[in-house]
């Protein structure tokens, strides 16, 4: 389901059960406004698995990217954000950086990010995958539904839309 079209002051309005990852989200993407079920990863520096993951169908999923809050190395650029978006994923919320923040903005792919910087991660490997992530104020867990705008982000563990 592509979900573009509404407001997250509506959405926290409207279901007082959400909550907001409270962190100074800045949007990068060509979607400024997206939503979707979760996909997790958790990496440091390191965006080995953010690659594997948007290499797979993304079947309107976000994917929730808890990378400490580093702002030394990027991981989104352009070349994973249109792998993404080719593959069908919403969007990406990310505790952390990113770079490419030019073509970023022309790609059809919801990006929430920390900051920009221009340097790439190491390829390590190291990470982990769908497990629950605690950071910006709450828990967000494979399966939970994440909605972003230029408002901020929020998190449901039901769908609203």
């Amino acid at each position: 389901m592509d979900i573009t079209d509404f407001s997250t002051p509506d959405l926290a309005d409207e279901h007082p059960a959400v909550v907001a990852l409270e962190l100074p989200w800045r949007n990068f993407g060509g979607r400024y406004c997206f939503g979707g079920p979760v996909e997790t990863v958790k990496c440091h520096e390191d965006n080995s698995l953010v690659k594997q993951l948007v290499g797979e169908p993304g079947e309107g999923r976000v994917l929730v990217v808890d990378g400490g809050g580093s702002m030394r190395r990027a991981l989104l650029g352009d070349m994973l954000a249109e792998t993404a978006a080719k593959n069908g994923w919403a969007g990406m919320v990310i505790n952390g950086v990113v770079r490419d923040v030019d073509q970023l903005a022309q790609i059809p792919l919801g990006v929430q990010a920390l900051g920009s910087v221009p340097l790439k991660t190491d390829k390590l490997g190291v990470g982990q995958q769908g497990i629950p992530l605690r950071f910006g104020g709450c828990k967000v867990r494979p399966g939970d539904f994440v909605y972003a705008d230029n408002n901020g982000v929020l998190v449901s563990t039901e769908r609203l839309l």
